[in-house]
Order: C-alpha cells, then sequence, then structure tokens
C-alpha cells in the first residue's frame, strides 16, 4: 500500500499588525520592528503634567531640535529589551569573570602604590561622571519623542549605570571591600582643584532641559574624551606600570562605549541630515559645549598624566562629527 502525503500553503490574512502595516507595508515585520515603531501614544491625552504643565505628554519640544518623523531614528543594532538584555548579558558574564579572575589569582598585591593611589585619584571619581550621564539619558528616555529613540536611550542609561557600579568595585577590589578607596576618591570628587572644571560641568549639566542637547554633550563631547582619555592613555600608563590587569576590570566599559558608539554615530547623523536647520543647531551646541568639555578634561589629564594635552580627544571629536555631517575645523 502507498501512503501519498498531500500539503498545502495557508495563506496567513495578514502579515502584521496594522499599525506596522500603515508604516513597512503588509509584509511579515521583524520583532525589533513591532515593539518600536509607532507604539508611543499621541492622542487623547486627560491631562498634562504636573512638573511641566505649559507641554503636554508625549511633547515634542522638549528639545529645539524638529524632526518630520520622530521614528527616523532608527537602532542600528535594533535593540529592544529581550535583545538587549541578551547581549549586556553577554558582557556582564564576561566582566564578571574577569572580576572573579582578579580577586581569585589576587592580583591586586601586584599593584604597586603609585598605581593604586593613580586608580583612586584618576579613576574611581568616574563613578559620578557615569551617574551623571545615566541622568542624562534617563533625560532622553523621559522626553524624548518615538520610541525607537526613548527605549535606546533607557538601555544606554542602564548601561551607564552598570559601568558606575563596575569603577565602584574596582575601588573595593583594591582596598579589600573596605570602601575606604571609595571615600578617598569621593574626597578627591569634592575638593581636588583638577576635578572641579568636570564637577562643575557634570553638576551644571543637570539643569539642562533640552534633552538632545544633553544627548550630544554627552555621547559625542563626554564619551569622546572618556574613550581616549580615561580607556585609552590612562590604560597605556597602567600597563607601563606594571598594571595590566586592570585592563581586564575596565574591558565592560570599553566595550559598552563602543557599543553605544554604533548607536549614537547613527543618531546625530541622521538628525544633521534632516535640515540645515537641525545641523545648525547641533553645530552651535556643540561650539558652546566644547570649551568646557575640553577644560574639564584637559584639567583632569593635568592630574592623571602632568599633561593638559588633550588633542587626541579632541580629534576623535572632529572625526565624529565629520563622519555624522560636521565640519568643526
Amino acid at each position: 500500500m502507498t501512503l501519498e502525503i498531500k500539503t498545502s500553503n495557508l495563506q496567513p490574512i495578514r502579515q502584521t499588525y496594522a499599525y506596522i502595516e500603515r508604516r513597512f507595508g503588509n509584509k511579515p515585520a521583524t520583532r525589533y520592528q513591532e515593539v518600536s515603531f509607532d507604539v508611543q501614544g499621541a492622542t487623547n491625552f486627560h491631562y498634562r503634567p504636573l512638573w511641566k504643565p505649559e507641554k503636554s505628554l508625549n511633547d515634542q519640544t522638549h528639545t529645539a531640535l524638529v524632526m518630520q518623523d520622530w521614528y527616523v531614528f532608527k537602532d542600528p543594532r535594533q535593540f529592544y529589551y529581550g535583545a538587549y538584555v541578551q547581549h549586556r548579558a553577554r558582557l556582564q558574564d564576561t566582566a564578571e569573570s574577569n572580576f572573579s579572575f582578579f580577586e581569585k589569582r589576587n592580583l591586586v598585591e601586584n599593584l604597586s602604590e603609585e598605581v593604586t593611589q593613580k586608580i583612586i585619584t584618576c579613576l574611581l571619581p568616574f563613578r559620578y561622571v557615569e551617574q551623571t550621564a545615566n541622568l542624562h539619558m534617563m533625560s532622553g528616555s523621559a522626553y524624548g519623542y518615538g520610541t525607537v529613540i526613548t527605549q535606546a536611550c533607557i538601555f544606554a542609561a542602564m548601561d551607564r549605570l552598570g559601568m558606575a557600579q563596575y569603577i565602584s568595585r574596582i575601588g573595593l577590589m583594591i582596598d579589600g571591600n573596605t570602601g575606604e578607596s571609595l571615600e578617598q576618591a569621593k574626597n578627591v570628587w569634592m575638593n581636588d582643584a583638577a576635578w572641579q572644571p568636570l564637577r562643575k560641568l557634570c553638576e551644571l549639566s543637570l539643569t539642562e532641559q533640552d534633552w538632545f542637547k544633553l544627548y550630544v554633550l554627552q555621547n559625542l563631547l563626554i564619551d569622546s574624551m572618556l574613550q581616549d582619555l580615561v580607556y585609552g592613555q590612562l590604560d597605556i600608563w597602567l600597563v607601563d606600570h606594571q598594571a595590566r590587569d586592570i585592563a581586564m576590570l575596565t574591558e565592560f566599559m570599553k566595550d559598552c562605549i563602543t557599543d553605544l558608539r554604533k548607536w549614537s554615530d547613527t543618531v546625530l547623523k541622521t538628525a544633521i541630515s534632516e535640515s540645515p536647520e537641525n545641523k545648525n543647531l547641533i553645530h552651535a551646541w556643540i561650539n558652546e559645549l566644547s570649551p568646557q568639555v575640553e577644560a574639564a578634561f584637559s584639567s583632569w589629564a593635568s592630574l592623571a598624566f602632568g599633561d593638559s594635552n588633550i588633542e587626541n580627544a579632541s580629534q576623535l571629536v572632529l572625526e565624529r562629527s565629520k563622519k555624522a555631517g560636521l565640519d568643526l575645523a
């Protein structure tokens, strides 16, 4: 007896949700598209925010930047909650393994007194800078418009919180979990003259109401300085002073900043290419903020290296700006 198995294809009535179909057409959608595009409330609000009664909920005018469609800020990483958590979990597993290796091998014993003090005075206070970065990105999540940008901002905010915590853990590892090194770092942050320009920059930035201006400040200007000076030149100094093991403990921060650039550079390029008005606005912001950022990190560089030359870091800002469509020269 012969069995003949027949199959038939059933065509689905619809490929995706109606709101996704209106934007992308009647075709299968990715999970990122389904949870990111056109899901933010835009009508039928019953009250205004009590803290800003002149604005409506999900108001586009929380920034001077103007976009025809705020959903053009697509994340090239296509991070939604699930994808983001899985990606960062892998980074965290690596970081936890590095910290465990450092502790198990008691590598702190290899650090000289000079290196230990350099870490306390020049690295640990950056946990306050990262906490400020967390608030900068929280501003983008709270006051931004369009889920593609607001969800990416909250992911970035959580990255900065994690970076602040890992910097704090470095302090705890070098002092045997007594917290003494963190107290010293706090005193340096509050009282050392070399840190005061950067502290002032952080504190004044928290009064800024334009969330996209904060975005430019953090993701282009401050992060470029961090990438080149703190996780670049300071790392080289540590290697030259027999403290290459510390690089294991800062790997999470380097990976996060590199990953955030994949997104932030795309957002800046999109905003600049939207209109000449946006381009001029962002150019003006950079011209206003760059001297403050450079002065703050020059002061820190004098403490860290005995040299206030931050030319390489400034060049990184110029290169990133040029790729985004700005000529700052």
